[in-house]
């Protein structure tokens, strides 16, 4: 069952970093446009994206402190 977590977690932060770099590729995009609206539906979509994916990765690096601290304070107990 750790195995599965472990690579749900990879996979959360490979996914995030994937769509990070599309987000950022959209965001640097949106300012060739010429057309307003297009610019801020474009903007706003892809700085939502990029908050998607930062929390996928904070998410990531939380769970991984998480399981490094129980991993230390079971080898302290024993």
């Amino acid at each position: 069952m750790n195995i599965l977590i472990w690579i749900k977690n990879i996979l959360v932060l490979v996914l995030s970093l994937f769509f990070l770099l599309i987000g950022v590729n959209t965001l640097m995009g949106s300012y060739r446009l010429n057309n307003p609206m297009e610019f801020l539906m474009y903007f706003f979509s892809a700085s939502l994206l990029i908050l998607v994916c930062l929390v996928g990765i904070i998410y990531f690096f939380f769970r991984f402190k998480h399981r490094k601290q129980d991993e230390t304070h079971e080898e302290e107990t024993e």
